[in-house]
């Protein structure tokens, strides 16, 4: 059983942090992303920041969401390896604004210079395919669809953040200390009040799974594919939202790092934690891989002109440095990488790894999108691409330290439970082949007193 001093020390940790880097940097990009922005709508590379716009709202609102369906699948599978790591991922959560704003802006303002060039093809397509893909529909879906999978989202994490509200209470002061206080007013802490608790998470978390895949496939149909109506694959609603679940483990881990240790609990996430962690990074990347070739071999073994000039318009010509980066970038790198067990233990390794993974997946998304509505012959960076990528990356820095500034960032309850694991392992002789006595937490650590 957990100590007095692990207890007051998680409690003192998770509300330590100020996360001043994503607060500082967050500030920084917004604001000069949205002054560069409006610079660029007032000239004539104004379709082009469009472009850009719905290119990062596609892959932060991808990278919300998954992260979310990722603490949600936790939930479900009653995970107890990272309970110090769950709500690296919650804290996403209050992005959800920012990404349904940002998608009335794309169906007001944008949609001309983003979904302009479709009317004219809408007029050659069936009536009710046309309707399904007029402005009032898309729109209403996705918006409908979208606040949906926030709220329960929502639901879930403060569910989860109640018990663990009412742990940290006595270590809150100022407004936590009174959102606290009002949070958990019908909470005694009791078993019979955990149990709760446990059922509504059980409950809500299957929901919000089901509910994000059927909603992210509806934004990767109305985001990506309606942009050439045409065109049309069943499989990339799947490839859009397990591409996004891979990123949100791939945030996971750059978080787990810096927060480890801005939180001052580096000794606590083990080497074991960051193994099993290495291993869905892994895992998800090659998952990524054969979905692709799965949407791919049968677009080739059909050889469909109706199906074939998307891919072939981006795999070769110009398009084709920036299918090669993505495919080196989300599977030939880490599949190489973190095939060992040792890089997967490693934080530099390890945290290189899911930048590169990242950053490749932001330009899958690039070059599933503005092949389809640009009149460039080929990708091109300038000032207008780079100023709505800097405003929407500001933004979900922002969210994310407005989070960890308002809500615990470690789960004590859900903490306890991981590192008591991995101190029973201790009590057995043998172990994994892959892991070893010193990957794991050890009395000393858990012991140590907090420093305040």
């Amino acid at each position: 059983m957990a100590s007095r001093n692990l207890r007051q020390r998680l409690a003192e940790a998770s509300l330590a942090g100020r996360f001043e880097l994503h607060l500082g940097a967050g500030l920084g990009l917004a604001a000069l992303g949205l002054i560069l922005f409006m610079l660029s709508l007032r000239g004539e590379s104004a379709h082009r920041a469009w472009h850009l716009f719905h290119v990062n709202w596609v892959y932060f609102t991808g990278l919300c969401g998954g992260s979310l369906a990722l603490a949600a699948v936790h939930k479900i599978t009653n995970a107890k390896w990272a309970g110090m790591l769950v709500r690296f991922a919650e804290a996403t959560v209050l992005f959800a604004p920012v990404s349904l704003l940002g998608l009335v802006l794309i169906f007001t303002v944008g949609y001309d210079h983003i979904y302009g060039h479709m009317q004219g093809e809408l007029h050659g397509l069936p009536h009710g395919k046309a309707l399904w893909l007029s402005r009032p529909w898309m729109f209403g879906r996705l918006f409908v669809g979208l606040s949906l999978l926030y709220w329960l989202g929502w639901k879930l994490v403060r569910t989860d953040l109640t018990p663990d509200l009412a742990a940290t209470k006595p270590a809150a002061t100022g407004g936590r200390r009174a959102l606290a206080e009002r949070w958990t007013r019908d909470f005694d802490g009791s078993e019979g009040a955990l149990e709760r608790i446990e059922h509504r998470l059980r409950v809500l978390a299957p929901v919000y799974v089901v509910v994000y895949a059927l909603v992210f496939t509806l934004v990767a149909f109305d985001g990506i594919m309606a942009l050439q109506p045409h065109w049309f694959s069943n499989l990339l609603g799947g490839w859009y939202f397990m591409g996004s679940f891979l990123g949100a483990h791939m945030l996971l881990a750059l978080h787990m790092i810096y927060a480890g240790k801005h939180l001052e609990v580096e000794d606590l996430i083990s080497p074991k934690q960051r193994h099993d962690l290495g291993k869905l990074c892994f895992g998800f990347s090659v998952f990524w891989t054969y979905l692709m070739w799965a949407q791919f071999q049968v677009i080739w073994y059909a050889n469909l002109p109706e199906e074939t000039g998307f891919v072939f318009s981006r795999l070769w010509g110009p398009w084709i440095p920036v299918a090669r980066a993505v495919l080196l970038g989300i599977f030939v790198i880490p599949f190489a990488t973190l095939l060992g067990v040792a890089p997967k233990k490693s934080r530099i390794i390890l945290g290189t790894i899911a930048v590169v993974s990242l950053s490749a997946l932001w330009l899958e998304r690039f070059l599933l999108i503005v092949p389809s509505i640009t009149e460039e012959a080929g990708p091109h960076i300038g000032v207008a691409e780079l100023a709505p990528t800097a405003l929407m990356l500001g933004l979900f820095l922002l969210a994310y330290a407005l989070f960890a500034r308002t809500f615990p960032m470690i789960s004590p309850r859900l903490a306890e439970i991981t590192l008591n694991r991995e101190l029973h392992h201790h009590e057995v002789e043998t172990f994994d082949h892959e892991d070893h006595d010193e990957d794991y937490v050890h009395e000393a650590d858990v012991e140590r007193k907090p420093k305040h």
